[in-house]
């Protein structure tokens, strides 16, 4: 038998080529072809960590939208009210079901449904934060004496409005430890309490808002981190009061340290004359001792929350009170909407040395700085 042909049975000889049987066709091998969830996947490992920042980026920019709604005006906060709640009843919510610190370490390897429950809720909270926390700055902003006491609070609410769009931190860090994240909401909820209540109440004196915020704020910080269980234990219910009333005592301590939302000075001037309208005829920055008689400085203040407090003219002189005029004394007609107190200095008033930094503060009959106009005098 040749080499090539076959043997009676049919086998092929040694040598041949093996042959496909008549029904099977052979073809080129196929690349593999991942799955469409296979694909994402592969995305999302090696582009995730840019896709949290670019919405990140993203969140800010919706903030900033957030600061230019508020400049429309102040009746629109008291809807934060409803964020408030829904923002607190998340977060309460949130440390029941996924736990603090360690707890919240071991997502990574929990089923798929889990981890999809922790990134819903950090977004929903996120979002919340965002508006609540955005929406406050133009008023707080407005409301603060820069350079002055009160000044460090604009700051830390807009480093908390800033945290709150950096998805990586806010979900890794901030709300990963639960007194950290109760810290945050504290702020928060201090924050829009400070002008909620004067949106929903109008005319409330200052320190009774900013002491009903204060008191709101120590019961939610209790409820993130108090269970049922612990209520029954009476060692914690005092401890609770003993909280409330040393954070009363702090807010009404530290009034001066807080901007009195949502008051501000729109206008403020210091001048020598006084036009039959109300006007100053001649505004002075800086001034020669030798051409002082008499002082008179105008401020608008603007009350969009009403008129819950009376408000004085301190004039300082190196930082030193040298005259103080209550509103009983320096109200005069202004503005719509507005307060306009009108004070003067002169003759026995003015101390015998003028040169320094002058400045005319008003301020609440609970010394909140709500604005300041300032001069120099000179040789």
């Amino acid at each position: 038998m040749s080499i090539g042909q076959s043997n009676g049975s049919g086998v092929p000889g040694q040598g041949s080529p093996a042959r496909a049987p008549a029904n099977v066709r052979i073809v080129d091998p196929v690349p593999f072809a991942p799955s469409p969830r296979e694909r994402l996947r592969s995305f999302m490992r090696v582009h995730g960590r840019k896709l949290w920042w670019l919405h990140s980026a993203y969140a800010l920019g919706l903030g900033i939208a957030v600061v230019a709604f508020a400049q429309k005006g102040f009746d629109h906060a008291r809807w934060l009210a409803v964020s408030i709640g829904a923002a607190w009843l998340l977060v309460v919510l949130f440390f029941r079901l996924f736990g603090s610190g360690r707890e919240q370490a071991q997502l990574h390897a929990a089923p798929a449904k889990a981890r999809l429950r922790f990134f819903a809720m950090t977004y929903a909270l996120k979002n919340l934060y965002q508006g609540m926390l955005f929406f406050l700055l133009p008023f707080y902003w407005k409301s603060t004496t820069f350079w002055a006491p009160n000044s460090w609070f604009v700051v830390l609410l807009g480093t908390c409005a800033l945290l709150s769009t950096l998805d990586i931190v806010f979900d890794r860090v901030v709300f990963r430890f639960r007194a950290l994240a109760s810290i945050f909401h504290g702020v928060a909820l201090f924050g829009c309490l400070n002008l909620v209540v004067p949106a929903l109440f109008p005319d409330t004196r200052t320190l009774y808002s900013l002491l009903i915020a204060m008191g709101i704020t120590v019961v939610g910080f209790w409820t993130i981190h108090v269970s049922v269980a612990m209520l029954r234990d009476r060692r914690w219910i005092a401890l609770f009061f003993l909280s409330a009333a040393a954070a009363l005592g702090g807010a009404y301590a530290g009034r001066t340290a807080i901007p009195p939302v949502p008051m501000y000075v729109s206008k403020g001037a210091v001048g020598p004359i006084v036009l039959p309208d109300g006007r100053l005829g001649m505004v002075v920055h800086e001034l020669h001792p030798s051409v002082i008689d008499k002082l008179i400085a105008i401020t608008d203040v603007v009350v969009p929350g009403g008129k819950g407090d009376r408000l004085v003219h301190v004039w300082r002189h190196d930082g030193d009170e040298v005259h103080r005029a209550t509103e009983t004394t320096s109200k005069v007609d202004g503005p719509e909407g507005t307060v306009r107190l009108r004070s003067a200095l002169s003759g026995r008033q003015l101390p015998a040395r003028l040169i320094g930094t002058w400045a005319i503060d008003v301020e609440t009959q609970d010394s909140q700085l709500v604005g300041r106009v300032s001069f120099l005098v000179a040789d």
